[in-house]
């Protein structure tokens, strides 16, 4: 294909990233199957990525996510300084087709202002587009800067001028979701899991208080704010709490968490979170947000396990009620949902994984929203012609 993307991933965690970490999980689930297709693939990143690329750049030797909460006046250069490397790059080099960017809100600001002569732009939204109004309500990216949704639910919440440079959406992959179909069925367990970072937006304490009140074991999977586990966030001391997820552990989830019905075992990763997933009775997602991509969701299906939640963002995007998931409006429902989850087919759910969520289609997906990023400067010279 003879396409070089710089693929900027933004200085916060590794790529692949040690556990959490949602956006640097999806450029190494993207970044492989790009190059199966024949991009070279320049990965802006940190130092201790160890992800495959064509080439590598980086500013800082380790992700600086644990700074990522402090406040502004002390953390403000970091994403700038990253930014910065990525400009330098693009100033000396004339070889580069396309810059694929991850970094919220400073990525796109920062690569908007280059100007007209600068390489074409695609900005993925990972994230909730209510935020950052100032910047999304006045974006001018000129015919050279689009971005896409993660889901349709997304890019409707978008501000006007935000969807004004939107090309469309690509829903999430795993690479779980590849032989999905043909992997063999575990032993299932009794208890539901929420898997992912424990903050207000996942509902953790709604889950928490249902699943104590309805009697159903319940696992708590994910770290509060930087610390991993119990053990860290106990060493933490009461410093932490400066810490807003640290907050909402401690006064709204914790009190329900009896290490009975409900543990926190913390941040899993690889077969330890794969195994914990595959044998889930199911996985409980009551968000009081609008969910925008849903990585856990997609990788719960791919792993055969069905997904119970309250119908925000895009969850009805993905799931199929009573096909390979169970949604609600309410909230209270969400424990007896639990219960019913044991009639959907987890077969089913493996089925669908394998046939929308591949690396694969995603990638193929990606390298159309290129061409059209590509083309678009020149079809809108002809216009104005």
């Amino acid at each position: 294909m003879g396409l070089t993307v710089l693929m900027n991933a933004g200085p916060w965690l590794a790529v692949p990233p040690p556990g959490y970490g949602g956006i640097e999980n999806v450029v190494a689930t993207l970044v492989p199957e790009l190059r199966k297709l024949g991009v070279r693939v320049l990965l802006a990143s940190v130092g201790s990525s160890t992800l495959a690329a064509d080439e590598r750049l980086s500013v800082f030797p380790d992700g600086q996510f644990e700074n990522l909460q402090r406040p502004y006046n002390q953390v403000c250069g970091v994403a700038q300084a990253h930014l910065h490397g990525v400009v330098r790059t693009l100033r000396e080099r004339d070889d580069i087709d396309l810059v694929h960017d991850h970094v919220e809100a400073v990525g796109l600001a920062t690569l908007a202002a280059l100007g007209p002569g600068a390489a074409p732009v695609l900005h993925t939204l990972h994230w909730d587009l209510g935020k950052h109004p100032d910047l999304y309500g006045t974006l001018d990216g000129g015919d050279r800067v689009r971005v896409n949704a993660v889901s349709a639910a997304q890019l409707a919440r978008a501000p006007r001028a935000l969807r004004a440079h939107a090309i469309g959406h690509v829903h999430l992959a795993t690479p779980l979701a590849v032989g999905a179909d043909r992997r063999a069925p575990v032993e299932v367990g009794d208890y539901a899991l929420i898997l992912g970072r424990i903050t207000p937006g996942k509902g953790q304490d709604t889950g928490a208080r249902l699943a104590r009140r309805a009697n159903i074991p319940l696992v708590l999977a994910g770290p509060v704010g930087p610390y991993r586990d119990p053990a860290e966030l106990a060493a933490a001391g009461a410093a932490a709490r400066q810490n807003p997820d640290v907050r909402f552990w401690y006064d709204e989830v914790a009190p329900h968490v009896d290490g009975v019905t409900v543990r926190w075992i913390g941040q899993v990763a690889g077969a330890e979170r794969d195994g914990l997933v595959a044998r889930a009775r199911a996985t409980l997602f009551p968000l009081r947000w609008e969910e925008p991509g849903g990585t856990a969701v997609v990788e719960s299906l791919a792993l055969g396990t069905p997904v119970v939640a309250t119908r925000r963002g895009c969850l009805p995007e993905l799931i199929e009620h009573g096909r390979t998931g169970l949604l609600t409006d309410d909230e209270d429902e969400l424990a007896d949902l639990v219960v019913a989850a044991g009639l959907v087919d987890r077969a089913e759910c493996a089925r669908e994984a394998a046939r929308r969520f591949t690396p694969e289609v995603m990638a193929r997906r990606y390298l159309e929203l290129y061409e059209r990023v590509r083309r678009q400067p020149v079809a809108v010279a002809v216009l104005a012609a």
